[in-house]
């Protein structure tokens, strides 16, 4: 049985075993064409035409016939698709499920229902089906028809459940709501939608419904809710008397030429080139307002328009403006054609991300670009222009920075433009490195916006006061304000004539306004930090819930907050700022509690997504203990969207509050687990190479030692061997993996255990014991097979048998070492894991280089350096470059390793410094060779690198005037190894220059 998606999706699957048949955009929108005209026979010429217009008529047949080919060839002959010499038709068929036609069914058994629950359960049996709109992504003429009809029945049936009795009021709310998505500026379903919640008791909610409604016609149409609107508004909060009218909102005044700028980026950036604007200027000045005036301009064209902000308050989830965009109706309507993989990775993000049991964030670092990659796919899977709005980028979190430079580079010539505010003065030193990269790149503009000259000022002024200005009221008010059209309307606001005095003053007298109520519970907003919620401000307040209302409702009418998405906001950051500050400091701790308990009851359950809303209100509130709690927790949450820095940063935080305890055992147990929580994202971030990243795992090792905890103390060795390591302090990295392998016991982990037997085996190699490590690889390998988790960020599974191919080639093993090499690849391979797969080649690399296998060698770096520059493996690329550089060979061969070399030195990784060196000196000229050679021997003695040692040794003393007593030594410290492979190569040369005699 076939089943077709057509709603909120495109795919043709088998709907018995859910393979998928086809996802073609072209076979599913025949298919989908057909449908929608089920029953009726659609001539093959009207067809053709309508899907190849630019085609002659005798191609765009010949494209029909080649499409039929195609659909049948996949679906094979499905008696629902009936084909003629003449005409296709679509018929209704127990061996077809159409989602489309199963919508018609529930649509139309619903309207002809008599019985109320019949009615009902039709009703909802099809709105369940229509999970989406109609053939998401597509916008040719007959898909808008049929799609707004299926909307305007889909609008039907929610009046339908609104109007229809029934015993579950969830749904008709439910049902109301979803009427508002689908008619946004249709007063009725803002009416329904309200009378159905003061039934159930949540006034708060009707309120905020009827400033949604009010912002929404206000943004969209410009005009206010009707009369019928505002009369059930009024009954909502019993007020008496005349209504009280919300301020008006001044249209755009004076910045004609700015627009028509802000415009020309738009069109550019519409006709397929991807950037950024970013409109500069001080506080007040008019930046947010001007880039809404783009975005109504943009949707007007039927632009995809979706806004998101950046806060200067810590307590945000990193990514939360992409977030945001792509909470975006218009936006999670298109990406519904995204494929699978690709909609996974926008999961992570929506809902907001819980983190996994385990892991470890080095393991899935790779998948940050696939992340991002993702992202970017939804936000321009429309095929329409997408304008993103991102307001007070000055607070623009680092992820979201990085992931912004990335879509544009990945997407440079989708139709995209992401317009931003951004306040001079307070930009982060973050901000400015990736708007500088941008910048370099050429997809940086920017429109820096000065305050209004005093001809401007008074055409807002009168625009604001709704009367001409005297010409000392002109005068008066520029003087006053300096044209920041921000002071211009709040100080008019505040005064019936023109103002004097600063900024500041005239946002106290503007926070004065409101009655006592609306002034307290714009205090707790403002503690708030961000956006904010009626519930939220409910449960932290001492008022009864209809004083909160109210007063929300008054500040909203005064335009001190407005209406953003399902809560409210300050009209602007100044404004918060301004009311924050009225607060007193003990008053302030006490609101920062009490919003930190509202949250918790509000998120009963499920913190996740204010984890770090929670440590931020905690902190300030005087519980640093239930601040550590959530900042770990919000650490965590940002790991899994690989924010790896939002991680650290919050780490740190949580860190500061527990050093600040008293001395005692529970104190360094907090520490132990705030460091161990903190080393993955270090190590992410950073590399192992990080001198941050090993002074963590010292103290970390040390808390764990004095704490007795061993399981804690053997994680912490083993990635401090990792970390020492890499740096080329093989044998404290020995040590540390001797000191790791002490404290296993026959209950310790398959997954610790192993890594401890692993890590020996690594670095016994490196000292030149090819045996030992053997033993060790085998027997890391064998514990850790099937396991979960790894503790120095690889598997050693996989990346044990790579490393002992090493092993196996130096102790004479030749065919081995190759099988050894092969395994690790086939399993990397079979798990489907880059990471792994990169370590299994770069490691295959090492081995064909050894064995001089250069046709191997070269495949080998070839996929390498592709995994590299896919999911920016920097350590990996630097031996890609480098074995890459041996096998070309030449001035440009030297030219890659060295370049390998010096980018491994420069990020402090000197493992292998030896072997690279060699290689490097392989294709240098004599005196250059000489002095590598020299180098290699240096670093070997210095950092106990010694397997490649009798190899540099053979090798320098090509350039002795008697080489022997240096190709003696060379074989004495192979044989003293057990390095067969290097003692044969000493052994060889040394043979040769003795038969040769004195040179």
């Amino acid at each position: 049985m076939l089943r077709v998606s057509l709603l909120g999706e495109q795919v043709i699957a088998d709907d018995a075993t859910g393979a998928v048949l086809t996802r073609s955009p072209r076979s599913v929108a025949l298919v989908a064409h057909l449908v929608v005209h089920a029953g009726l026979a659609q001539p093959r010429r009207r067809i053709a035409g309508l899907f190849w217009p630019d085609s002659t008529d005798a191609q765009a047949l010949t494209n029909l016939r080649r499409e039929l080919h195609q659909l049948r060839r996949v679906l094979g002959d499905p008696p629902s698709l009936v084909v003629t010499g003449r005409d296709l038709c679509w018929r209704d068929t127990p061996s077809s499920r159409v989602d489309v036609r199963e919508f018609d069914a529930a649509y139309r058994a619903a309207l002809a229902a008599e019985d109320a629950e019949d009615v009902l359960t039709h009703a909802h049996a099809a709105l369940a089906v229509h999970r989406g709109e109609l053939l998401p992504g597509l916008a040719d003429d007959w898909v808008l028809a049929a799609r707004a009809e299926l909307d305007r029945r889909c609008v039907e049936l929610c009046d339908l459940i609104c109007r229809t009795p029934s015993g579950d009021p969830a749904a008709a709310l439910a049902a109301a709501r979803r009427r508002i998505r689908l008619r946004p500026l249709e007063e009725t379903g803002y009416r329904t939608l309200m009378g159905l919640q003061a039934d159930a008791g949540d006034r708060a909610g009707a309120v905020s419904t009827y400033h949604r409604c009010a912002s929404v016609l206000e943004r969209e149409l410009g005009v206010v809710p009707a009369e019928p609107t505002r009369a059930a508004l009024r009954r909502l909060l019993a007020r008496p008397g005349p209504e009280v009218r919300r301020a008006a909102a001044p249209g755009l005044v004076g910045r004609a030429a700015e627009l028509a700028r802000l415009g020309e980026a738009w069109h550019a950036a519409a006709a397929g080139r991807a950037g950024i604007v970013l409109v500069r200027g001080d506080a007040g000045v008019g930046k947010t307002r001007l880039v809404a005036e783009l975005a109504a301009l943009a949707g007007a064209e039927g632009a995809v328009v979706a806004t998101g902000r950046c806060f200067g308050s810590a307590g945000r989830l990193p990514l939360a403006p992409v977030a945001e965009w792509l909470r975006t109706p218009s936006v999670q309507r298109a990406a519904g054609s995204l494929e699978p993989v690709w909609r996974a990775e926008v999961d992570r993000l929506l809902p907001a991300p819980r983190p996994a049991a385990g892991g470890h964030p080095t393991v899935d670092a790779w998948q940050r670009l696939r992340f991002f990659e993702g992202l970017a796919r939804a936000l321009t899977a429309g095929g329409r222009p997408v304008l993103l709005v991102l307001d007070n980028v000055q607070w623009c979190d680092e992820e979201t920075g990085a992931f912004l430079a990335f879509c544009l580079g990945l997407l440079p010539d989708a139709p995209l433009l992401v317009a931003g505010t951004l306040r001079d003065g307070h930009v982060d030193a973050r901000v400015e490195a990736w708007t500088a990269h941008l910048r370099a790149e050429g997809r940086l503009a920017e429109l820096p916006l000065r305050p209004f000259d005093a001809e401007g000022t008074a055409r807002l002024g009168e625009a604001v006061a709704g009367h001409p200005l005297s010409e000392p009221d002109r005068a008066l008010l520029h003087a006053a304000t300096g044209g920041f059209p921000l002071y211009v309307v709040e100080a008019l606001r505040t005064n019936a004539s023109p103002p004097s005095g600063r900024l500041s003053g005239v946002l106290r007298a503007r926070l004065e306004q409101p009655g006592p109520a609306a002034r307290e519970v714009a205090g707790l907003a403002a503690a708030a930090g961000r956006d904010f919620t009626l519930e939220l401000l409910t449960e932290a307040s001492d008022l009864d819930a209809d004083t909160v209302v109210g007063a929300v409702d008054e500040l909203w009418r005064r335009r001190i907050v407005r209406e953003v998405g399902g809560g409210y906001d300050f009209t602007h950051d100044l404004l918060r700022d301004a009311a924050y500050q009225q607060i007193s400091p003990p008053r302030r701790w006490l609101l920062h509690r009490r919003l930190a308990q509202g949250l918790e009851l509000l998120h009963a359950g499920d913190t996740d997504a204010v984890a770090a809303q929670l440590a931020e209100q905690y902190a300030r509130g005087g519980r640093p203990d239930r601040a550590v709690e959530h900042y770990r927790r919000a650490a965590a949450v940002a790991a899994r969207t690989f924010a790896h820095a939002e991680a650290i940063r919050l780490l740190k935080e949580a860190l500061t509050l527990v050093r600040a305890r008293p001395p005692s055992g529970d104190r360094d147990r907090a520490e132990l687990a705030v460091l161990e929580a903190l080393a993955g994202p270090l190590n992410a971030r950073h590399g192992y190479s990080s001198p941050e990243l090993q002074h963590t795992l010292e103290r970390s090792l040390e808390l764990a030692e004095s704490s007795g905890s061993k399981d804690s103390a053997l994680t912490a060795l083993l990635e401090l061997w990792s970390s020492r390591f890499v740096q080329g302090r093989t044998a404290q990295a020995h040590e540390s993996a001797e000191r790791a392998l002490t404290l296993v016991a026959p209950g310790t982990s398959p997954a610790l255990s192993g890594s401890a037997h692993f890590i020996v085996a690594g670095s016994s190699v490196s000292l030149g014991r090819p045996g030992e490590a053997l033993r060790h690889f085998e027997l890391g390998a064998e514990r850790t097979r099937g396991a979960s988790t790894w503790p120095i960020g690889t598997r050693p599974d996989i990346h044990g048998p790579a490393w002992a191919a090493h092993a196996h080639w130096l102790l004479g093993h030749d065919d081995a070492a190759v099988a050894s090499s092969a395994e690790a690849v086939e399993r990397a391979r079979a798990a489907g894991h880059p990471y792994s797969l990169t370590i299994a080649l770069a490691y295959a690399g090492v081995t064909h280089q050894m064995r001089d296998d250069r046709p191997a060698l070269w495949t080998a770096v070839t996929e390498l350096h592709a995994l590299c520059d896919r999911y920016g493996f920097a350590y990996y690329r630097e031996w890609a470059l480098v074995l890459g550089g041996w096998a070309r060979g030449g001035e440009a061969g030297l030219a890659a390793a060295q370049e390998g070399v010096a980018n491994l030195k420069a990020a402090g990784s000197f493992a292998r410094m030896p072997y690279w060196l060699a290689l490097v000196a392989a294709l240098s000229p004599p005196e250059a060779a000489r002095a590598t050679l020299d180098a290699a021997l240096a670093a070997g003695e210095a950092r106990d690198d010694r397997w490649w040692l009798p190899e540099v040794l053979r090798l320098r003393a090509a350039y002795d005037a008697d080489p022997v007593p240096r190709l003696r030594a060379a074989a004495e410290l192979a044989r003293a190894h057990g390095s067969v492979a290097l003692l044969r190569r000493a052994e060889a040369d040394l043979g040769v220059r003795t038969a040769a005699g004195p040179s």
